[in-house]
């Protein structure tokens, strides 16, 4: 009987391992969302399993497998997608169990409340057995947090000493952190239902047999597997959620033509699209049109001190800044690298500087969390039929008059008229 249950766990672990890599192999289609789900459904078998469930192996082993199959399987395969995948989607799984094994012991604790009813004379509700799978659960659970997070640290750690062998890597990681997890969830077993001595190293044992079984299949999964292109997917009929999936990637793609991927406002190459004939229009209707044109200050001080991330940031924020002080009817368009380009249709001479000057003032309001200062722009406005009556007259004069207000010391405004604030010391004709 001990020779015929270890054939059954082997067999059935080898199936369910390489079931698990087939279905993360399918998320590139499916979505990794799919596999985690499996991954949490398989957890609480795995924790009532562990409960009740152990079977008898040779050299008098006793182990369960929902310990030793599931769990250990289930720790190899959040390093597979923290491999296949990036740290990103690797923690989706790890906190998705953690917080969702919270919520069932919270539900689970309030079932004692209810006032129950029979169904038949037979079946009661055995919620002794629920609470000690709560508690069992919410400590393995709290090791698999732990355990999840220092199988890839020590994945990433032993490049320094076996390179790019990444089975011995994953043999390695995965039989420390099991053997760390399994005189943590000894100890809960302890606690719980007094489990023997020999249940510690019994179920040592098992988890590494399990490892050895599961690390040359991972191995040879990031070999041979992950690393063969998908074929082309064919399309068929009963296949509505690839046919939805379509409509809305390309409903997307047509909503976001034009757009710059940073800011999410209009990019150069809309502004060249479509900027010439919105003036064009407005200057046919006998229509105001204002253009302003602003530029961060030091905007390369912030990528030299701080990085390009925080450069990044300080664009984003200074575009929505910007944009949260346009109207339906504006345009802004990320003209280059820290330049922004503002279109205003309808908004007459007398009023661009008042505009130039609340968006000067409200850009330098804030604080780049990166950087953990403010940051500040400069602005050259022109406008329609004073300065010219096509896009690239009204562009000329503001870049004229955006480069007197940087030179009068930035963080400032210049209409032609006046600088704002400050004078117009260093203001050139409009």
């Amino acid at each position: 009987m001990a020779y015929r249950n270890a054939i059954l766990l082997i067999l059935e672990a080898a199936i369910y391992f390489a079931m698990m890599l087939a279905i993360l192999r399918a998320s590139k289609r499916i979505g990794i969302g799919v596999f985690i789900t499996v991954l949490g459904v398989m957890h609480f078998l795995e924790t009532y399993l562990a409960s009740v469930f152990y079977i008898g192996l040779p050299f008098g082993v006793v182990a369960s497998p929902g310990s030793a199959l599931l769990f250990s399987s289930k720790l190899i395969l959040i390093l597979l997608v923290y491999i296949t995948e990036d740290a990103d989607t690797a923690r989706q799984p790890i906190y998705g169990l953690f917080i969702g094994n919270a919520v069932v012991i919270l539900f689970a604790g309030s079932l004692a409340l209810y006032g129950t009813a029979d169904l038949s004379p037979n079946r009661s509700p055995d919620l002794k057995l629920l609470d000690e799978m709560g508690l069992l659960m919410g400590w393995g659970t709290a090791l698999l947090f732990i355990d999840a997070i220092l199988i890839i640290l020590l994945y990433e750690k032993l490049r320094t000493w076996l390179g790019d062998n990444r089975t011995a890597r994953i043999l390695v990681s995965s039989t420390a952190i099991l053997t760390f997890d399994q005189l943590g969830f000894f100890a809960g077993l302890r606690f719980l239902i007094m489990a023997p001595v020999d249940v510690l190293w019994s179920g040592w044992i098992a988890k590494m047999t399990m490892a050895l079984l599961f690390s040359p299949m991972a191995g040879a999964y990031l070999s041979w597997v992950a690393r063969q292109p998908l074929g082309r997917p064919k399309r068929r009929l009963w296949d509505v959620f690839g046919a939805l999936t379509y409509r809305e990637r390309y409903e997307d793609l047509l909503e976001n033509i034009g757009r710059d991927r940073l800011t999410g406002v209009f990019d150069r190459g809309y502004f060249e699209a479509k900027g010439a004939s919105i003036v064009a229009q407005a200057i046919e209707d006998d229509r105001p049109i204002s253009l302003l044109l602003i530029d961060l200050d030091n905007f390369k001080n912030i990528n030299d001190q701080f990085g390009h991330r925080a450069g990044d940031a300080a664009l984003r924020f200074a575009a929505h800044q910007i944009g949260t002080l346009t109207r339906d009817i504006d345009y802004l368009f990320r003209y280059g690298g820290d330049e922004f380009v503002l279109l205003c249709s309808g908004l007459p001479p007398g009023g661009v500087q008042a505009m130039a000057e609340r968006i000067r003032r409200h850009v330098s309001e804030v604080v780049v969390p990166e950087t953990g200062r403010h940051i500040s722009v400069s602005i050259g406005t022109a406008s329609g039929g004073i300065n010219g009556d096509t896009l690239e007259a009204l562009f000329e004069v503001a870049d004229k008059r955006l480069y007197a207000a940087k030179r009068a010391g930035r963080n400032r405004v210049f209409d032609g008229e006046a600088l704002s604030p400050g004078h117009e010391d260093a203001a050139v004709a409009s």
